[in-house]
């Protein structure tokens, strides 16, 4: 038995497959395998390897070095002791290291695995002849295991395509002796859906990559059990606890940690990171508005509300006193920022968890919080861990470095940070190295951080030390690659520079990208830039306001600065000199902005200021004046941010633009004219949102080729917009609010996501939905819009809130690849005759209006929002409940329906269980009835099953939801009994009861009633069952209504993915198909494919003009031909 630490490995493979090659190989999985290929997903090939009687250690080392293993059970997978051997290898891969296991049952039923019975157990008895009874017992214990992960059944495909296309493909092979033909087609039709779901799923499994941001620090977990403890996150009181402990010892590192733990758990939560200095008072602004500002980023964090405003102080509590939030609040330095952000608990909902990061435990103590957590220096093992995890990679001392380090540990103070830094600082030298460190660490200490810190600093070549400076005072949390791209002129090597700032813990680079330096090494690199002189106009980067004031005022600028980071949220009224920027003519970098963004600080710029030296960046937002000075040349320039600027016009003339990639002017309102942009070749973003003066865009935006994103959102003055011209790398087009745009716009044929929303565009011109062929999200939600009679073929979202539509539009129905679909609002919709058969999401909340419902019943959706659709009639009704669904669905409703076999009033029900009535796979319905609500924010909805003994089975969490009731409303949902896959764990098939609990975060009472019904093996077959009544309840007359309505058209087969060859069919009644078994079933597929020449007539005609049936129909005729021609 190996140990898990010789299982643990590099992950070379992502998947590894186990199946038997006779059964699978040269059908479904060399298909499953080519849609791993094309997803990007990775797959150990034993094509090389001579299988024998046992498997050979290449064969266990592969299983060990993949990410997944998928075992495909067929019905001779036990004839092969290879296969069980393998199944017994993955299975001890996953009990050790957690390796995921995946299961797809390929003609063989679960059960017939479990108990080896049927063809299946045959097989496997055969095996076992000659082996020990050890080896049988552990293949028998292996087999029972892996048929209760759940998985993928291909019965289960067999059986859910539509009655229409069930009943065509009865009758087309009537002549055939079941299941030879009619199973064949039916099977493979269907096949090829499953695939593509194992493949995705797959995909999603590898994604779901847990953060790595915190991986390596020492002591963390135990650090994040014991705040675990604390916080009783199984209380619903409000709890606020504190962090306390000195700079640099790792609170926001274990804040951040816990916030990345926890925040899955809450709907709203909010990270206020450095809060300290916050509240700093400044003359000129006085102690209320400061206060405003503060409440005002919280709240515009935790409702993720950009530019929000609030106007008293009572906000938080009034918006957030019934809500569950996670509030961490880090490094705070002064008790008023407390009592601005959390005064009292009662400003929160039940279960809220407010956190406190400080390193004054006094604060703590005067707020009443006396739950505290405090952060102690590592113990001197921990401590030298991390020296040695920084210095030699390693958790131990190499030998000879034993005293040397433990000296250097003690020197740090065991402060983790300076143990980080003065580590990787010495990495790689040798111990006489290390010892001449020693009296200056022992001289630099002094017991102030900033000097343990700059050992790490003056280790770094001039350049990188020059890299260090411009991060602390100026890229602080910036995407790397625009650092990267903005100091690309200058003499430093950005690239290998962050490399080693990164190796010696002076930065680090986000999962998102961007460069982080924590605060103390920030603070550091600008104590450094204040050294540089007593006179801030000779330093290299001014950042401190008051500072910035003097300078601009005094025109006291040098040559030397070459950055200034100006946060005016606070600075009150401030003039600038007439020559304020005529000294500093190597400044690159210039950002004015506001921290807060209620700051009523200003700038008075005179009108004869007419200088900006050749910036890099020019960030700068409430711009006071109309234009900029008259002598700036933006040839340098790589970014423009002006956002809500008062400026009219940039400059005039046609200006070199060489290298400028982003121009942001958004809410700019008295912008009236774009300057000639006909060199700015390389522009790859431009933002105009809300610049509501102007009416046109430039012919000269033809020459920006690399333009990736156009958003002239809320532009409600603009009509003119340059067309017939095609932007080739433009990929995101937003026009949304603007209100006097009457045609579509056609300026680029590779356009991804178009957003036409509250436009007086009235519908899609055929000729622009012809060329948006790689069009994704359409958004043309308006009350313009009629109505809809060409849409892009291949679109995946489409958003028609508000609109004027009256019926879901024929275009719409027929969407192949259509997954999303919004009708919100739509409150003149009366009928839904159809949807894609590929929809995943509709919603049609408050189409007030809605009678009629149609779709295929036996297509799973995810999500379907019928909210406030109270005219829906009572087929509708019953067809939404009784539809397959993999999340939820929402619709008006007096009672639980009578499907649901236990009900019970309230938000809990107790489900007596008989032996044998569950099983590890089992799933359940459940249901519940909610009074009315009025609309205040997003909510969430729990489920809880528990055991007779109160112990958790299974919980379910829907959050997000948007939910407004103005009657009774259902909201059902289906879910696995059991954990599943990757989380599953031993599980008691035998309780004798099991407890349902339903909680909504409004409040529970508003749930009046509850229902379950317990999916048994006979339920989870009665799809199948239904599929039969529905054939056999149809009269034959429905079918031939078919033949008589139908017409001669032909329909377009293609290779399945949407692009359809311009091949026809036709099976006629009137040709006499005469096919014996001698003949073959090939033999009549290729008289059934004469493509080239022959047209479908009346029932299949009717039949692939369908829009239910028609991808059907494509994917069966799909392998239908693969066969022929592999043939």
């Amino acid at each position: 038995m190996a140990s898990s630490s010789s299982l643990s490995c590099i992950k070379r493979h992502q998947v590894f497959s186990s199946f038997h090659g006779p059964d699978v190989r040269r059908g479904f999985l060399s298909h499953l395998h080519n849609h791993f290929a094309s997803k990007g997903i990775t797959t150990f090939n034993d094509e090389k390897i001579d299988r024998g009687q046992t498997i050979g250690p290449e064969l266990v080392q592969a299983i060990r070095e993949s990410r997944v293993s998928v075992v495909l059970l067929s019905k001779k997978y036990a004839s092969s002791s290879w296969c069980l051997d393998e199944l017994l290898e993955i299975l001890k891969c996953n009990e050790a290291q957690g390796q995921i296991v995946m299961t797809i049952f390929y003609d063989v039923d679960p059960s017939d695995v479990k108990k080896q019975r049927g063809e299946f157990g045959k097989a496997f008895e055969k095996t076992c002849e000659g082996k020990t009874e050890e080896v049988k017992q552990r293949w028998i214990e292996a087999l029972a295991h892996v048929a209760t992960i759940a998985g993928e059944h291909s019965l289960n495909w067999y059986v859910s395509m539509n009655f229409s296309a069930f009943m065509f493909l009865k009758k087309v092979f009537v002549n055939f002796d079941p299941p030879t033909a009619f199973c064949f087609a039916f099977a493979r039709a269907n096949e090829a859906e499953m695939i593509q779901k194992i493949a995705t799923d797959v995909l999603n499994k590898l994604n779901l990559t847990p953060s790595r941001d915190f991986d390596g620090m020492v002591g963390l977990e135990a650090h994040l059990a014991k705040l675990k403890s604390m916080l009783c996150l199984e209380s619903d009181e409000v709890k606020m606890i504190g962090i306390w402990g000195p700079a640099g010892i790792g609170k926001s590192t274990i804040a951040r940690a816990l916030d990345n733990q926890l925040s899955s758990s809450f709907q709203l939560k909010c990270f206020m990171g450095n809060l300290k200095g916050s509240l700093k008072s400044i003359v000129g602004v006085d102690e209320h508005d400061s206060k405003l500002w503060l409440q005002n980023q919280l709240m515009s964090k935790i409702l993720n509300q950009e530019n929000m405003k609030i106007h008293h102080l009572g906000a938080i509590k009034e918006r957030l006193h019934d809500q569950r939030v996670l509030i961490i609040l880090d490094d705070v330095d002064d008790l008023k920022i407390l009592e601005v952000l959390a005064e009292e608990l009662s400003w929160f909902g039940f279960g809220s968890r407010i956190i406190v990061t400080t390193e004054d435990k006094k604060i703590l103590k005067a707020h009443g919080i006396n739950d505290i957590y405090h952060v102690n220096f590592p113990s001197k093992e921990d401590a030298l861990e991390i020296l040695c995890l920084s210095a030699f990679k390693q958790s131990s001392v190499p030998d000879g470095f034993e005293e040397v380090a433990k000296k250097v540990a003690n020197l740090c103070g065991k402060l983790p940070l300076g143990l980080c830094v003065v580590g990787k600082s010495l990495r790689g030298q040798r111990k006489h190295v290390w010892e001449l460190q020693l009296s200056r660490i022992e001289a630099s200490l002094d017991r102030k951080i900033e000097d343990i810190l700059r050992i790490g600093f003056d280790r770094l070549s001039k350049k990188n030390q020059s890299l260090f400076l411009h991060i602390a005072c100026f890229f602080n949390n910036e995407v790397a690659d625009d650092v990267t791209t903005l100091l690309s002129d200058s003499n430093l090597d950005v690239g290998n520079g962050l490399e080693t700032l990164a190796d010696k813990s002076l930065v680090r680079k986000s999962t998102s990208g961007h460069i982080v330096m924590h605060h103390l090494l920030q603070q550091l690199g600008r104590q450094i830039v204040h050294e540089q002189s007593d006179e801030p106009g000779k330093r290299q980067f001014l950042f401190e306001a008051d500072e910035i004031c003097d300078v601009l005022s005094t025109e006291t600028g040098t040559g030397s600065v070459i950055g200034i980071s100006f946060d005016t949220s606070n600075i009150g009224e401030v003039s600038v000199g007439k020559g304020a920027f005529e000294g500093m003519r190597n400044l690159r970098f210039l950002r004015i902005f506001r921290r807060w963004f209620g700051g009523e600080g200003t700038l008075q710029i005179p009108e004869d200021l007419d200088y900006l030296p050749l910036l890099r960046l020019l960030h700068w937002e409430f711009y006071p004046r109309t234009s900029l000075p008259r002598r700036f040349q933006p040839e340098r320039l790589m970014e423009l941010h002006m956002p809500y600027s008062k400026i009219k016009k940039l400059w005039g003339g046609i200006q070199s633009l060489p290298n400028l990639k982003i121009i942001d002017l958004m809410f700019s309102r008295q912008l009236k004219e774009i300057p000639n942009l006909s060199n700015a070749t390389n522009l790859e973003e431009l933002t105009l949102e809300g610049c509501g003066s102007l009416v046109e865009l430039p012919s000269s935006i033809k020459n920006l080729q690399k333009l990736k994103i156009l958003d002239v959102g809320f532009c409600c003055m603009l009509q003119v917009i340059p067309s017939n011209i095609n932007l080739a790398s433009l990929k995101i087009l937003t026009m949304n609010g603007c209100s006097r745009l009457r045609t579509f716009p056609e300026i680029s044929s590779n356009i991804k996501v178009l957003n036409l929303g509250d436009t007086d565009i009235e519908d899609v011109p055929p000729s622009v939905a012809g060329c948006l062929s790689r069009l994704d999200r359409l958004n043309i939600c308006s009350s313009s819009l009629k109505r809809l009679t060409h849409v892009p073929l291949f679109i995946t979202d489409l958003i028609l809130n508000g609109s004027d539509i009256e019926t879901i539009p024929d275009c719409v129905i027929g969407l192949t690849r259509l997954e999303w679909l919004s009708v919100k609002r739509c409150t003149k919709l009366e009928s839904i005759p159809g949807l894609p058969p590929s929809l995943k999401v509709l919603d049609a909340n408050d189409c007030v209006s809605l009678k009629r419902v149609r779709f295929s019943f036996h297509t799973p959706t995810n999500v379907l929002q019928f909210s406030n659709c109270l005219k829906l009639d009572k087929e509708s009704r019953r067809g939404i409940i009784q539809k397959s669904i993999y999340d939820y669905v929402c619709l008006p409703g007096k009672n639980i329906p009578a499907d649901f076999t236990h009900k019970a009033t309230g938000r809990s029900i107790t489900i007596p269980l008989a032996p044998g009535t569950l099983s590890a796979s089992s799933r359940f319905k459940a249901s519940i009835l909610i009074l009315p609500v009025e609309y205040a924010g997003l909510r969430t909805i729990s489920c809880s099953i528990r055991s007779k003994g109160g112990v958790t089975v299974h919980s379910y969490e829907f959050e997000y939801l948007s939910l407004s009731f103005r009657s009774k409303h259902l909201f059902i949902f289906h879910g696995d009994l059991f954990p599943q896959g990757n989380k599953c764990h031993e599980v008691d098939v035998t309780m004798s009861e099991i407890i349902f609990e339903f909680s909504f975060n409004v409040g529970n009472a508003k749930i009046s009633e509850c229902g379950v019904q317990i999916m048994t093996e006979e339920a989870e077959g009665s799809s199948i069952r239904e599929l039969d009544n529905y054939e056999t309840e149809s009269s034959s007359s429905e079918v031939d209504s078919h033949e008589t309505e139908s017409s001669s058209n032909g329909y377009e087969v293609g290779d399945g993915d949407g692009d359809y060859d311009a091949e026809g069919f036709k099976f006629s009644e009137d040709e006499n198909i005469k096919t014996s078994k001698q003949t073959g079933f090939r033999s009549w597929l290729r008289k059934f494919f004469c493509l080239e020449e022959k047209k479908m007539n009346t029932t299949e005609g009717i039949l692939m003009e369908s829009h239910e049936t028609k991808p059907v129909f494509c994917t069966l005729l799909h392998h239908l031909r693969k066969v022929l021609s592999s043939r």
